[in-house]
């Protein structure tokens, strides 16, 4: 009979967060919540701009403690980086910063996510896959092989960290982090499912589920897709992100249609879980944030 495996190190694996702005510091500080709340036993660290001072009297100052008293996650000060001249310096900032998680060479294994989403289970699993640098989800919903930098588990290293940095002071001005990590290892990494790793809250509103399901014959069931789903994505274009303000005249442009079913009654599971995520976030926002960080 053979013996056991070992338990593995968990200090080796962390979840990562990356942050330049107040608003998406809120953000990385719900995606802990949730990390602690559902137990997840790997470490937890956020990248943030090394201005910020942690221990001050400011907002940011404040949020920055409770991440690392309450939510004993990892701080790591960093020098945001800019390329070049572009206008959208922000969204560059952000772009490149999500990739510094090669530069956590006292991790095993990095698991970065994009703020804009809701943790609804843990993904300590991912970090046991078999070896590689990089591992990423499908794009589905492009319905090609592009892969989706919204998920991104990595193997940190000085050589991978150097190809990145390489990649970026050489890239067209239309690259931001997906297309660099899709030119990088889109053709020689380890492929996360979608399904449960990386579904778009837009997919309760498609009329057409094939693209996430994996099959034309599989019948959608927005509620087993939700009971599945660990990592949720905001993606509802054109309503903004939900910590942002929306009209009512957005909100009913892209909410979910009920449908009508063989014997006439109403089916309106994808609106009801559609709304329930949305409202789940703004409540989420409020208790871990302060009331300053909700839209009105």
């Amino acid at each position: 009979m053979s013996a056991p495996e070992p338990d593995p190190e968990w200090s080796q694996y962390a979840y990562c967060q990356y942050v330049t702005t107040t608003e998406y510091l809120c953000n990385s500080i719900m995606i802990f919540e949730s990390l602690h709340t559902l137990h997840s036993k790997a470490s937890r660290v956020m990248m943030y701009p090394k201005e910020w001072a942690q221990d001050s009297d400011t907002r940011r100052g404040r949020m920055l403690r409770k991440a690392r008293d309450e939510l004993g996650v990892v701080l790591k000060a960093i020098q945001v980086q800019h390329f070049g001249e572009e206008e959208d310096q922000k969204t560059w900032a952000e772009s490149f910063t999500k990739l510094l998680a090669f530069n956590l060479t006292d991790y095993k294994r990095v698991l970065t996510l994009d703020s804009d989403a809701t943790v609804l289970r843990s993904m300590d699993e991912l970090f046991l896959m078999p070896s590689a640098p990089v591992a990423m989800p499908r794009a589905y919903w492009l319905n090609d092989s592009t892969l989706s930098s919204q998920l991104i588990l990595v193997e940190p290293s000085t050589f991978e960290m150097n190809r990145v940095l390489e990649a970026f002071r050489h890239r067209s001005p239309t690259d931001y982090d997906m297309e660099i990590a899709n030119h990088l290892y889109g053709k020689d990494c380890i492929v996360i499912p979608h399904r449960r790793y990386d579904l778009l809250t837009g997919e309760f509103r498609n009329q057409d589920h094939h693209l996430y399901l994996g099959s034309e014959q599989e019948l959608w069931d927005p509620e087993a897709a939700y009971d599945e789903a660990k990592y949720l994505h905001f993606s509802d274009w054109p309503l903004p992100k939900p910590w942002l303000h929306a009209s009512q005249e957005q909100l009913e442009e892209v909410v979910p249609h009920c449908h009508r079913m063989a014997d006439g009654t109403e089916d309106c599971r994808d609106r009801e879980k559609w709304l329930l995520v949305y409202q789940d976030f703004r409540e989420r926002r409020e208790r871990v944030c302060g009331s300053d960080f909700v839209s009105l």
